[in-house]
């Protein structure tokens, strides 16, 4: 899939048409596909982009919100029974909960250093693994599922298929749409979640040259001895949770 170019610090992805023919090379920062690969910060990663999607609106209720148990159900003394104060005390049945979850925000980001490095790590992952395939261009004559299983056919792709795009296409999102292993993005919204979840990774020439502008100057910053992150950025919706 690759090969290594004039210099240690840059790689030479070959690029393809959408028959799989040579259509020129690309050559890009080794850091950005060909770095280490970190797998306990891809697990944190995920951890943090699945938190994200919790709904948090899990909830019981204390005993200060059950209806009903105003009148202390028996006299304190004399009646050979436990002492009790209200039926929805949290030990009775149909009572309250003790420590009950409330709803709550699951959310929380990593350091901006650590979502690049991430999805640096997982760029090389398929890398090295030969499943990264870079596309002069995709287009589809038309929005049409048959058509996009005839250009995953020509490219040779077995198994579940993420697609980056340089810029959204309307006609191939529909297209791959009523197809389970295929998904469709464009590169900012790429991220270490979907592309651990699909077998092979293609990205068209625009989206991999918009990656290195993304991730190559915070790579070189990071080695460096850079900030290890900027806790302020929020900037970013979830759908960028794999920066």
């Amino acid at each position: 899939m690759s090969a290594q170019g004039n210099d240690e610090t840059t790689v030479t992805l070959p690029v393809m048409s959408q028959t799989r023919a040579p259509a020129g090379d690309l050559v890009v920062p080794a850091a950005v596909v060909a770095g280490p690969v970190r797998e306990h910060l891809l697990y944190e990663m995920v951890k943090s982009q699945l938190a994200s999607r919790r709904a948090g609106t899990s909830a019981a209720k204390t005993r200060h919100f059950v209806s009903g148990g105003g009148k202390k159900p028996w006299r304190q003394k004399g009646t050979g029974r436990a002492r009790a104060g209200s039926t929805r005390s949290p030990l009775w049945r149909g009572g309250a909960v003790i420590f009950p979850p409330h709803p709550r925000d699951h959310s929380y980001r990593l350091p901006r250093s650590a979502r690049h490095a991430a999805l640096r790590a997982v760029l090389a992952a398929r890398h090295a693994d030969g499943k990264l395939l870079v596309l002069d261009a995709l287009t589809l004559p038309e929005a049409k599922t048959k058509r996009m299983l005839e250009c995953l056919d020509g490219l040779g792709l077995e198994g579940s298929t993420l697609v980056v795009l340089g810029t959204p296409d309307e006609a191939v999102r529909r297209a791959a749409r009523n197809l389970p292993r295929v998904k469709v993005l464009v590169a900012d919204g790429l991220n270490v979640y979907d592309v651990l979840g699909h077998v092979n990774l293609v990205l068209t020439r625009d989206a991999m040259e918009h990656l290195v502008a993304r991730l190559a100057g915070k790579a070189h910053h990071d080695a460096q001895g850079g900030p290890q992150g900027d806790t302020q950025d929020h900037a970013q919706d979830d759908t960028k949770a794999g920066e």
